[in-house]
C-alpha cells in the first residue's frame, strides 16, 4: 500500500494553442526526467506533423520522479490534444487519471474546448488544478481571466496557479499542487488484475506496444495475459514504464502506468479501452468506456489501383496509432477499389491523409466528405447512408433524417452579428445566448452536421478574427428534405463527385460545382459537358470547349473547297472522338466541393 501513496496520475487539458506542450516540457525539465541534450521544444509532440502545425494530435504518456519533503513521488503525465476533432483521445486519457491540470491562456481567456474537456474531466470525478498560463505576455489579463476560472469551476482565487511555461514561472507550484491536491490511485494490489488500455503504438520491429493503466492487481513479466473484449491471450514478453524511452521492469503495481510488448502483429486485436487481465485468474472488464462515433465519412482510394493491398496494410498500421479511425472497403465506378473511412472531423481527415502520405508513402485520392444519414423506406425499413451512392430511389423512400449537433460558440461580443448570420446561413437554429462577461458571449445553436463538415470552422475563425471557439456534440437525427446531386461528364455519372445536399441549396450548389469543375478539368480534343442533376432533372451545365489542331496550316492560298474538305474531315473526327473519348479528371477536381464558397 506504501508504494501506491507515492503515485500521482494526471493529464493536461486545454483549448488548442494554450501552451500545454510547452508546459509539459518545463515539467519534464524541472523534474530532471530529461537532460539538456534530450531537450527540444514540444518534446512530447514527436510526429513531424505535430511540430509543423503546432498542435498535439496524439495523447502521450511519460513518467517523472519528483522529490518533495524527503519523499520520492512518481508522477505519470498524460499530455492530451486540444482540438475538438481529437476529444476522443482526451476522453481516454482522462479515464486513466485522478487529476487534471486545466490550462487557460491569460491573454485569450476561457474557450469552448476548455469547457467541454473540463466537463469530461468532471464526469470522471477528477481533481481539477486550474493554471493560468502565459502571464508574461503583454496582452495578458490575469485578473479578468482568474475571475472567469473561479466562475467556471467554483474554486477559490488563491487556488489558481499563475505560470508562464515559456519563462519557467510557477512550475514548482504546479508540481507541489499535483502532489498535494491530486489523490493517490485507489485499488487493491491483491485483487485479480484489471488494467485499461488507453493507447497503442505500432513498432515495426516488435509488433504492437500497448499502453495501459493498472486499476487493480499486479502485472509481472512473462505473465499470461488476456484481453477481455477480444478474448485473445498473450505472453507478457516485456513490461515497463515510459520515460522518454522505455524502461523495462519486472512488475507494474496497482495505480501505475506502463507499456506491454507481447509480439501482437494484428491491429484489430488491440482495442483501446479494452481491459487486460490474467488468463489464470481473470477479473471483470472496466466499465465506462464508449466506442468512438465517427462524424464525417469520405472515400480514400489509391491513385494506382494495384496499390490497394498496400493501402489496406497502411490503414491497419495507422489505425493502431489512431483508434478513432474507422474504415471498410468499397468500390467506385470512377476510382476502382478503395476504403470508406469514418473520421471525427475535417482536421482529423486532413491529418490521416497527410500521415498516409508521409509515414507510409501512399498517394491517395480523397472523395467529398459526407455525414451519416438515415432513410426510412415506405416498407418501414430503416437504412443508414454513409455515401451518396447508397442513397435509395426517392420513390421507395418515406423520409430521410440527418444528424444534428448542439454547437457552443464562445466569442467576443462585437462578432455576434456575423456569427449568427453564418449559423443561420448553415440552417442553424439559435437556442441561447449568454454573456459570460461584459465582453464574452456564449451562443448555443442546433445545426445540421452536414453543414459544418466542410468549411464552417474556417469561416468562423475568419469572421471573428480568430477569437471565436467552437465545440459541438451530437444530439440525434431530425427529418430533412435531402436530395442526391449527381455530376455528369459527357453524360456519364461520376459517383465520386456526387453529394447529398438540402433541396433549398441544391440549385446554387449544382451551379457553383459546375463552375468550379470547369476551371479544374483540363481541355480535351473534344468538348466536355459538365452537368449537375437531381434524379433525371438537369439543374446546371457548363461546357469545357475543345482544343483544336490547326488543320489549315499547310494550306497557303488555294481554293476554299480544299480548306472546307479538311475542316469537314476534322469535324467528323471530333464527333467520333466525343463518342469514345474519356474525360480525364484531375485529383483537385474531387475536392472541388470544399472550395465552393
Amino acid at each position: 500500500m506504501k508504494e501506491m501513496d507515492n503515485i500521482r496520475n494526471f493529464c493536461i487539458i486545454a483549448h488548442i494553442d494554450h501552451g500545454k506542450s510547452t508546459l509539459a516540457d518545463r515539467l519534464l525539465e524541472f523534474t530532471g526526467t530529461l537532460n539538456q541534450r534530450q531537450m527540444q521544444a514540444q518534446v512530447l509532440d514527436n510526429m513531424d506533423l505535430e511540430r509543423e502545425k503546432g498542435i498535439t494530435i496524439k495523447a502521450h504518456a511519460i513518467q517523472m520522479n519528483y522529490r518533495l519533503e524527503n519523499r520520492e513521488y512518481t508522477l505519470n503525465l498524460i499530455d492530451t490534444p486540444g482540438h475538438v476533432d481529437f476529444s476522443y483521445e482526451v476522453s481516454r486519457s482522462i479515464a486513466a487519471c485522478e487529476g487534471a491540470l486545466l490550462i487557460v491562456d491569460a491573454a485569450q481567456g476561457i474557450q469552448a474546448q476548455t469547457i467541454s474537456n473540463l466537463y469530461l474531466a468532471l464526469d470522471h470525478d477528477l481533481e481539477i488544478i486550474p493554471v493560468l498560463n502565459k502571464i508574461d505576455l503583454p496582452a495578458a489579463m490575469p485578473e479578468e481571466v482568474t475571475d472567469q476560472i473561479v466562475d467556471l469551476i467554483g474554486c477559490q482565487r488563491e487556488d489558481v496557479i499563475r505560470a508562464s511555461a515559456k519563462e519557467g514561472v510557477g512550475i514548482e507550484e504546479i508540481l507541489k499542487a499535483v502532489v498535494h491536491r491530486v489523490s493517490p490511485p485507489k485499488g487493491n494490489g491483491k485483487a485479480p488484475l484489471q488494467a485499461m488500455i488507453f493507447d497503442s503504438v505500432f513498432n515495426s520491429f516488435r509488433g504492437i506496444e500497448v499502453y495501459f493503466r493498472v486499476f487493480n492487481g499486479v502485472i509481472k513479466k512473462n505473465d499470461k495475459v488476456k484481453f477481455v473484449n477480444t478474448g485473445m491471450e498473450y505472453n507478457a514478453d516485456e513490461i515497463g514504464v515510459l520515460k522518454l524511452d522505455k524502461h523495462p521492469r519486472e512488475e507494474i503495481s496497482t495505480g501505475n502506468v506502463g507499456y506491454l510488448i507481447s509480439g501482437i502483429k494484428v491491429a484489430k486485436e488491440v482495442k483501446v479501452g479494452d481491459t487486460i487481465t490474467l488468463a489464470a485468474n481473470p477479473g471483470e472488464a472496466i466499465k465506462g468506456f464508449e466506442n468512438v462515433k465517427p462524424m464525417v465519412f469520405a472515400g480514400i482510394y489509391p491513385v494506382e489501383t494495384s496499390e490497394f493491398e498496400e493501402l489496406r496494410a497502411s490503414m491497419e498500421k495507422l489505425q493502431l496509432n489512431d483508434a478513432a479511425l474507422v474504415w471498410e472497403p468499397e468500390t467506385s465506378a470512377a476510382l476502382g477499389f478503395g476504403f470508406r473511412c469514418g473520421f471525427l472531423g475535417m482536421l482529423h481527415m486532413e491529418i490521416v491523409q497527410e500521415r498516409l502520405e508521409r509515414e507510409f508513402g501512399m498517394t491517395v485520392i480523397t472523395t467529398v466528405p459526407s455525414v451519416e444519414f438515415r432513410a426510412t423506406l415506405t416498407s418501414g425499413e430503416i437504412i443508414t447512408i454513409n455515401a451518396p451512392s447508397e442513397m435509395p430511389d426517392p420513390t421507395t423512400m418515406a423520409f430521410i433524417e440527418e444528424p444534428f449537433i448542439a454547437a457552443q460558440i464562445i466569442s467576443k461580443a462585437e462578432f455576434i452579428g456575423p456569427i449568427i448570420t453564418l449559423c443561420m446561413d448553415k440552417r442553424g437554429i439559435i437556442k441561447n445566448q449568454v454573456y459570460l462577461t461584459s465582453d464574452r458571449v456564449e451562443l448555443s445553436f442546433d445545426m445540421p452536421l452536414s453543414e459544418i463538415v466542410f468549411d464552417f470552422f474556417d469561416k468562423l475563425k475568419t469572421i471573428s478574427k480568430g477569437y471565436a471557439s467552437l465545440d459541438y456534440h451530437l444530439i440525434g437525427f431530425r427529418e430533412s428534405d435531402m436530395v442526391k446531386l449527381d455530376v455528369m461528364l459527357n453524360g456519364d455519372r461520376v459517383d465520386a463527385l456526387s453529394a447529398i445536399v438540402h433541396r433549398a441549396k441544391s440549385y446554387e450548389w449544382g451551379r457553383k460545382l459546375c463552375e468550379k469543375l470547369k476551371e479544374l478539368i483540363p481541355r480535351h480534343m473534344f468538348e466536355v459537358a459538365i452537368q449537375a442533376s437531381i434524379g433525371q432533372k438537369i439543374i446546371a451545365r457548363e461546357t469545357v470547349s475543345a482544343m483544336r489542331k490547326n488543320v489549315l496550316a499547310k494550306c497557303y492560298g488555294g481554293d476554299i473547297s480544299r480548306k472546307r474538305k479538311l475542316l469537314e474531315k476534322q469535324k467528323k473526327g471530333k464527333k467520333r472522338m466525343r463518342q469514345i473519348g474519356t474525360v480525364e479528371v484531375p485529383q483537385e477536381a474531387f475536392m472541388a466541393v470544399l472550395k465552393i464558397n
